[in-house]
């Protein structure tokens, strides 16, 4: 009886230690899968082709690179990715906007320490976007884009409607002249969107105006108000373009300029590449409008960072540089327009593009600045693009749209 006993303790151990051995192989296989996922927004795939250019971009000099890629639409992602990156097999790499850092910075693991330890000048890349990843302190992103948004417009219309074309100075008054002689026809000489980044607050920045001082909202400024007011006009007033509808995407203005029912549209670079297929001669890209026709970027732009809860940061630290280097970034610029978020790389953007492109390109850089918010701007992204449509038809003023959200949203 007690030999039996015995065999039968060193059967379960032998078991038990069987069970943990496979079990440590699955958590390392696990760890691996993670630290090569990424959760990200896909919102088309045309999204999905410029992940994928990164990936290609490192393949060039190491084959055995691969990155899983999964997350939901662009509008979703900011709620879905709070849900996330709490489940078990999150990825440990996810992507954030330079604007959205500071509402993420929770699930975002600070990567001061990873980048000194890994002799990586965090330096090189561009100010404005490191500074809009720098949540209390600490950096939570390596961008890999810097991206002012920029005037795109169909060159064949300005030639048509015998309109010089913008380029390095614009004013608010002579677009809102263009866009008066540009709309006939069927045409809108513009178009805009619900959402207060098309393209409310790139005219805002133009004129040194933003939503967010020294930490805290600022929605209810004077000047910012009347800047939303103004694209409010171009609707509700001068008819040079029309009132969006709540749900419409931030596409559709870009739909319509790839339609060639829209003159002029302000978008991010990032587009660059598709706005122009099967229209590159007609495209051509100038300087947001401002009141004194200085260019001012309003610098978008997003990056890599780990997941709080990644089980191997050190790893995860590794893909992201890969997928960051002057190489890949130049790589990336090229093959999809990304403006990369080093000067280093500027080459590779410049690469095949018109030299008046990379001209308006560089200028907005260098009097860029980023759009820093807060933890609580998805509510105010939300609300601002439940209420704008409302302003464009003339229903509600700037002010009273502004001033709600200010009193309601924190």
């Amino acid at each position: 009886m007690k030999l039996r006993r015995a065999a039968a303790a060193v059967l379960c151990a032998t078991l038990a230690l069987g069970v943990g051995a496979c079990s440590g192989k699955q958590s390392e296989e696990s760890k691996a899968a993670q630290v090569s996922a990424m959760y990200t927004w896909v919102s088309s795939e045309s999204d999905r082709e410029q992940w994928e250019t990164f990936v290609k971009g490192v393949q060039e000099t190491d084959k055995n690179f691969k990155l899983t890629i999964d997350g939901p639409s662009f509008q979703d992602y900011w709620t879905k990715v709070k849900t996330r990156m709490n489940e078990k097999d999150a990825p440990c790499i996810i992507t954030t906007q330079a604007a959205r850092a500071q509402e993420l910075g929770s699930l975002l693991a600070p990567l001061d320490d990873l980048a000194k330890e890994a002799g990586v000048d965090l330096t090189k890349y561009n100010s404005a976007m490191m500074q809009g990843m720098t949540v209390e302190g600490t950096v939570r992103a390596i961008p890999y884009d810097a991206e002012p948004m920029v005037l795109f417009y169909n060159r064949a219309m300005f030639a048509e409607a015998g309109l010089p074309e913008p380029g390095l100075n614009y004013t608010t008054d002579q677009f809102l002249s263009d866009a008066k002689a540009l709309t006939k026809d069927g045409v809108q000489g513009f178009a805009i969107a619900p959402d207060p980044l098309y393209p409310y607050l790139p005219f805002a920045f133009a004129n040194g105006n933003t939503p967010v001082k020294d930490g805290a909202l600022n929605l209810t400024d004077s000047n910012l108000v009347s800047d939303v007011q103004w694209v409010f006009d171009l609707a509700a007033k001068e008819g040079v373009a029309t009132a969006p509808n709540p749900a419409d995407p931030t596409d559709v203005p870009m739909q319509g300029f790839q339609a060639k029912k829209v003159a002029m549209v302000i978008e991010g670079p990032w587009f660059y590449s598709t706005i122009r297929k099967g229209m590159e001669s007609d495209v051509g890209v100038a300087v947001i409008p401002s009141k004194n026709g200085k260019p001012v970027g309003m610098i978008q732009g997003s990056g890599f960072g780990i997941s709080a809860k990644c089980p191997d940061k050190k790893a995860a630290f590794q893909n992201i540089m890969k997928m960051t280097t002057p190489e890949v970034l130049s790589y990336v610029g090229k093959n999809r327009g990304t403006v990369p978020a080093m000067e280093s790389a500027m080459a590779g953007w410049a690469d095949g593009k018109p030299e008046a492109d990379a001209a308006v390109m560089n200028a907005l850089l260098v009097n860029g600045q980023p759009l820093v918010t807060t933890p609580t701007w998805n509510e105010v992204v939300t609300k601002f693009t439940q209420y704008a449509p409302e302003g464009a038809r003339g229903g509600r003023t700037a002010e009273q749209i502004l001033g709600d959200i200010a009193s309601s949203v924190k």
